[in-house]
């Protein structure tokens, strides 16, 4: 596969081997000098997307993550956002990634809050980045310019692995940079700068908890760094501890209304009523607590404490397990599962380095992290499904001879209780490298190498029911003495069996909860090794000034591999599926190697003209060569234009790639059970196993992205600037799973090529669908960033104003199977959580400093939106609903805005204490209806726009010598 401008193997060959060559000269070269790190913000530098973000600093170089040259006053053609250690310390965050991902350029991020459920899939307890709302994994995340490793087989990265307590810097490259950086930097790239020269000691510690009293937190750090040998060498150590108690249910807050989103049982393509209701007070008709009877004569028996029959009230409307009114509050516990999971998360970093001669340094560096996560996600829940015979021992005796058939029970099996997991994530890294300089061509070079590895290792408990046992225990008769047992066990008495009491709560021993439930477990361990080399130099001038270059190379391996527990182990020998309610886990293995190089050059074009005070072209170029893709080139073309001082515009043009992941290509099939509505047998639901496997015939994705922007610093207004930037990202050939519920939607409608991914029991009922990664999507996404800051003296001190926005302009997907819709305006989850993007997404900060205060305040928020921008919103007369158009009676979601604030004070020069106070109106968040495929009692909210707690405070002290 070739992209780009034509480049032949041969043509490669010869690049890759250049690279390697003048890596090769520049650490072999005698008498190199050692070139100061370049990465330092002044104080009262300007933080905004100026491409630079900052004044150069003692050595005048500035290295711009928007590229890979450094350049004395270099303006990047690919806007970058600085976020400074000052700013961060002013929200106090728990994580970093909390706090990042307030930027409006990022939306529908991965973190633990909006995970909690995702037992199956190795995202629980993960903080990731999502720019532009493409996806956590074309967004590339470095760690002072090198790739961060993927922590889980997606290829996510968890912010939480970071040396959090040494980020001095965050630069936000808002555009395509895979020439500069490699795969994935479709969207950006998001890199944390570490003030790797620290001497002295600095700590932190700090408390929080919600206005309601629950979610208590803590995290505290201490770094320090020294110098030794006469100062020719450098160590750095820093450590931190972090917890929070999470939320168990919705605790005292009384925003939860019950809503859920539902197929109008009365609904025809011609009686203008609504196909989809949206209502509050919703409920379950197909299970309760203790059970509930939903075939034959006895439908609408429920069972309640001590087994204790009676009629349940099923309200106004009913539409397959879904109904309006009557005993919904008996019968919906989507309130009872977790708002914030428990999770514990402790970490060590250390480096040493050490100039050998004035022109060579080497160093080392090594973390390890380790963070646990728990959380009650649901109850099982059987929608109507289990079959009871007639003779069963445990059918209550005031209803038993009414009962001369089988009929089905739905249930939520409230004795065994809610069903929990826990996550355990460790992660360690060692990186081994030298840099420096030297004299050749009449002007300084620097180069610089490095070695890493890391590994990540993952293991995923998940407490639940053993399917086989549950149907044994629940199958309960009287043997031949008038004793309650398993049915199983008269034929087969040394089984084990206990039976289980499925009519009713309270009313099942310990022994019989402990025989129906089990411990899944399934370990993974991610790994990646890594070698690269880049130079960088001035080899001449043009008569604007010096052409800077960047060339290097990189080779990287990325493996992993698993085990499950031996219950599984058995099944998946036997080539079975299950044993488990759910998260039926699948060891897979695999691994793929890259190598490739790049070249990046800055041409001056023009400088002190009558026509342009500056004009600069930026090209870059990336041969890379996959062991399992093949060849792929990358690159980028961009120009800066001041015309005047005070202003700036900047072009860019680039093809990016992102190559598919380990689990993309050899995911061994990864289970998950959702609920999806057969078409074939009248909309019904269902919850069914669906198994995602890898795909090896995978390509990388090519996106083409183009930029256009303008920079504004008046003159004749100090401490203001002002930026603006429009960015196009067209992807081809996007890698798209397509889900079980279009898989069925698209074989009801005659796609019979699909059909061949369903699996349907003797019954005809679904029993699994089975889902493979295509390169069939083409994926397009646009907006406008806007940024703008103001810095002046006032009464004695300083007034800051920082605002940031983005108004996302288009975003979506179209795999030529499931309909396009453009999730631009979508404040709900429509269908899942990752198009989750409102129009505008804007935050503005507010800081007055006056030693020894400072006070800020913050507004975040976004606009009003809809469920989905495919509905169409009626209550009557409304059109025949559609697959790509469905009706609906109230598609508004509210926005919201959020304000924060934060006072600090300096006790002494070397202490400072803190309270910082999120959400300070206590706003409570929009219900957003779940549905229509309605799950495990799901949390009628979105985690990623709405804050969830409510009031939060933190209160800490921090101190630096």
């Amino acid at each position: 596969m070739t992209t780009g401008p034509a480049f032949s193997v041969q043509a490669k060959m010869k690049f890759l081997s250049s690279a390697s060559l003048a890596i090769i000269i520049a650490v072999a070269a005698p008498g190199a000098a050692f070139a100061q790190d370049t990465t330092a913000v002044p104080a009262g530098a300007p933080t905004g997307s100026t491409g630079d973000a900052t004044a150069p600093d003692e050595a005048g170089e500035i290295l711009v993550t928007g590229t890979r040259v450094i350049r004395d006053g270099y303006k990047a053609p690919t806007p970058t956002t600085v976020v400074g250690s000052e700013e961060i310390a002013k929200r106090s965050p728990v994580n970093l990634a909390d706090f990042v991902n307030q930027l409006p350029s990022l939306s529908a991020s991965t973190s633990p809050r909006a995970n909690i459920a995702s037992l199956g899939t190795g995202f629980t307890g993960i903080n990731a980045l999502n720019l532009r709302s493409l996806g956590a994994t074309r967004t590339l995340v470095l760690l002072d310019g090198r790739r961060v490793p993927p922590s889980n087989l997606g290829g996510l990265v968890d912010i939480n692995t970071l040396p959090q307590a040494l980020v001095k810097r965050v630069d936000i490259v808002t555009g395509g940079a895979s020439a500069e950086w490699g795969s994935d930097a479709v969207s950006g790239v998001v890199n944390f700068v570490l003030d790797k020269d620290f001497t002295g000691l600095k700590g932190m510690i700090q408390g929080g908890v919600t206005t309601y009293g629950d979610d208590r937190s803590y995290n505290a750090s201490i770094s320090a760094g020294a110098k030794f040998g006469d100062g020719r060498g450098h160590v750095l150590l820093s450590g931190e501890i972090a917890h929070n108690d999470g939320i168990e249910g919705i605790g005292e807050r009384k925003w939860y209304n019950h809503s859920l989103l539902f197929v109008n049982p009365n609904y025809t393509p011609t009686n203008g009523q609504p196909q989809l209701l949206n209502l509050p007070n919703a409920g379950f008709a197909t299970a309760t607590p203790g059970g509930i009877i939903t075939t034959g004569p006895l439908r609408g028996t429920y069972f309640g404490p001590g087994g204790t029959p009676a009629q349940f009230n099923y309200g106004s409307i009913v539409s397959g397990n879904v109904m309006v009114g009557g005993d919904y509050l008996y019968s919906d516990l989507g309130g009872s599962q977790d708002l914030d999971p428990r999770a514990s998360r402790q970490s060590v970093f250390g480096r040493v380095s050490y100039e050998l001669t004035d022109h060579l340094e080497v160093f080392a560096q090594g973390g390890y992290n380790r963070a646990t996560t728990f959380s009650r996600p649901l109850y099982q829940f059987n929608f109507g499904n289990i079959t009871i015979q007639p003779d069963n021992a445990f059918i209550p005796a005031s209803i038993a001879p009414r009962v001369t058939a089988p009929f089905n029970l739905g249930t939520f099996s409230q004795d065994i209780g809610k069903l929990y997991s826990n996550t355990d994530r460790s992660s360690w890294v060692g990186t081994v490298g030298a840099k420096g300089d030297f004299e050749a061509l009449g002007s300084k070079w620097t180069w610089d190498v490095y070695g890493q590895r890391q590994v990540n290792d993952i293991r995923i408990d998940f407490y639940q029911t053993v399917t086989s046992r549950f149907l044994q225990a629940i199958d309960s008769v009287r043997n031949a003495n008038g004793v309650i047992v398993c049915r199983s066990t008269l034929t087969n008495p040394t089984n084990g069996c206990v039976p289980y009491n499925a009519f009713g709560t309270g009313v099942n021993s310990q022994a019989a909860v402990d025989y129906v439930t089990g411990l899944a477990w399934g370990k993974t361990k991610v790994s990646e090794n890594v070698i690269a080399g880049t130079l960088r130099g001035e080899p001449f001038s043009t008569w604007a000034g010096p052409v800077s270059i960047a060339t290097g190379i990189e080779h990287r391996k990325d493996s992993t591999s698993g085990s499950v527990d031996p219950l599984r182990a058995a099944v998946l020998a036997a080539g079975g599926s299950g044993p488990y309610f759910a998260g039926n886990y699948t060891p897979t293995f695999g691994s793929f190697n890259v190598t490739e190089g790049f070249f990046e050059a800055v041409v001056p074009l023009a400088k002190d003209m009558p026509f342009a005070k500056s004009l600069d072209f930026n090209g870059a170029v990336r041969a890379t060569d996959y062991s399992t893709s093949g060849y792929v080139t990358t690159w980028k073309l961009g120009l800066t234009y001041s015309p005047v001082d005070d202003l700036t515009f900047r072009f860019t043009r680039s093809r990016d790639i992102r190559a598919p992941n380990l689990q993309e290509l050899f995911a061994a099939g990864i289970n998950n059970l959702g609920t999806i509505i057969d078409r074939f047998r009248g909309n019904v639901s269902a919850a069914v196993p669906q198994v995602t496997k890898g795909n090896l015939n995978l390509k990388p994705e090519v996106a083409d992205t183009l930029g256009i922007g303008a920079v504004v610093q008046p003159s004749f207004l100090p401490g203001f600037q002002a930026s603006v930037d429009y960015y196009d990202i067209k992807i081809k050939g996007a890698i798209s799973t397509v889900n079980g519920q279009a898989i069925v939607d698209q074989c009801f409608q005659g796609n019979t090529a699909l059909c061949s991914q369903i699996t349907r029991d003797s019954a005809g009922a679904l029993s699994l669908v089975t889902i493979l990664p295509v390169n069939i999507a083409k994926q397009e996404a646009s907006g406008l960033d806007f940024e703008a800051s103001y810095r002046t003296p006032l009464f004695g001190g300083a007034l800051t104003l920082r605002g940031l926005a983005t108004r996302f302009i288009k975003n979506y997907s179209n795999d030529g199977i499931t309909p396009a819709t453009d999730n631009v305006g979508t404040n709900g989850v429509n269908g899942t959580l990752r198009n989750t993007l409102p129009k505008w997404r804007y935050l503005v900060n507010l800081t007055y400093d006056r030693d020894p205060v400072t006070f800020s305040v913050t507004a975040r928020g976004f606009s009003a939106g809809v469920y989905n921008t495919s509905y169409i919103e009626c209550t009557s007369n409304c059109p025949a609903s559609t697959v790509a158009n469905q009706t609906i009676n109230d598609n508004h979601l509210p926005g919201a805005i959020y304000f924060d604030t934060n006072i600090s004070a300096k006790l002494t020069k070397q202490v400072e204490a803190f309270l910082s106070v999120d959400n300070i109106l206590n706003k409570d968040p929009a219900q957003v209806a779940f549905g229509p495929a309605i799950g495990a009692a799901p949390l009628s909210v979105n985690p990623l726009l709405y804050d969830l707690l409510g009031r939060s405070f933190r209160i800490g002290v921090r101190f630096k010598m």
